[in-house]
């Protein structure tokens, strides 16, 4: 009878956990594989045209003036990956790298690219592994994009250096392109890079899959997410705890704005307070302390909208951050 009993255990304990494996392996699938219209340009610059018809004539001209640039880079394992630029003969090396969201693509990071070419920067948008035209069969949650965004920051080194000497860069973020500037400025850095913009990024991968798994299926982060971090380990190299913005900020003192809107509930709004405050917000500059760490929550804004709702003031908010940290 005993031994039945411990058999019966072992038996229900190997169904549970091969049903929490599976159901790790399907959200694996479900949460990283890459859009299915990623490399659709047409469409994704359709949908951007519907909200922001003001950027058609402002794409037109500057393609027309075959300013608006690509440029394909070849990555370490052999990926090549895909960015567009356009350089502002009167940037003197001001220059802005933009990050899209999960998903998007370089195309969606083009009206706030515009406000960035407004202040007289140059602007390189990537798209991030498998998104847009970059290869890659896995969204890397904005981790790993960190070690491909630092590549880029070389690339901007090189395209935009002049008289001047090197660039001065701010890295700019939306969503999961917020979670990868965040990740990147936990990094070893080239000195040209001078600031950061994260707008609704989130805390950790682990912290937002766990939101989502609540919100979309109603179930707790055990056992089905310890799973599917596990398999993203065995099968891309890392894992949801590791793969944490708030412990890169940690890591180093890095000018930053912080914005998120208050209604988020896809990226929590309460995300953005342990971002903000991992970050130490003082930097000693002849012996005075400066601030130079910035927080701007948008009243009512849902998630990735604050641009949408109040892009003047969106604006005017990140030209005085970037007038602060490229001076």
């Amino acid at each position: 009878m005993k031994r039945k009993i411990i058999i019966a255990v072992v038996s229900v304990f190997a169904v549970l956990a091969l049903v929490a494996f599976g159901a790790g392996w399907y959200m694996l699938d479900y949460a990283l594989a890459p859009a299915a219209d990623a490399q659709d340009m047409a469409k994704r610059y359709n949908r951007m045209y519907a909200e922001y018809p003001y950027m058609r004539p402002w794409v037109d001209s500057l393609k027309s003036a075959k300013v608006l640039r690509d440029t394909f880079i070849i990555m370490p394992d052999g990926e090549r990956h895909h960015a567009v630029y356009a350089r502002n003969d009167s940037a003197a090396g001001r220059t802005a790298i933009l990050v899209h969201g999960y998903k998007d693509s370089h195309i969606g990071m083009l009206p706030i690219a515009k406000v960035y070419a407004d202040m007289g920067c140059n602007i390189l948008l990537p798209d991030l592994h498998a998104h847009g035209l970059s290869d890659g069969g896995d969204i890397q949650m904005g981790w790993k994009d960190r070690e491909d965004v630092i590549r880029w920051i070389g690339v901007a080194d090189s395209l935009f250096a002049g008289e001047y000497g090197r660039p001065r860069i701010v890295l700019h973020g939306v969503s999961m392109g917020a979670a990868t500037v965040m990740n990147v400025a936990g990094e070893s850095l080239p000195a040209s890079v001078k600031g950061f913009v994260e707008d609704c990024g989130y805390t950790s991968v682990w912290d937002e899959f766990s939101h989502q798994l609540g919100e979309q299926f109603g179930l707790p982060p055990f056992p089905v997410l310890y799973a599917a971090s596990a398999l993203c380990k065995l099968r891309y190299g890392w894992t949801f705890g590791e793969a944490s913005p708030v412990s890169q900020l940690a890591k180093r003192d890095v000018p930053m704005l912080y914005i998120h809107g208050s209604s988020d509930d896809y990226v929590p709004s309460p995300m953005v307070f342990p971002l903000y405050n991992a970050n130490p917000r003082y930097l000693p500059e002849g012996g005075v302390y400066r601030p130079y760490n910035d927080i701007w929550i948008t009243a009512g804004s849902a998630h990735a909208r604050s641009f949408h709702d109040y892009s003047d003031e969106y604006a005017e908010r990140v030209g005085r951050f970037v007038d602060k940290v490229l001076r």
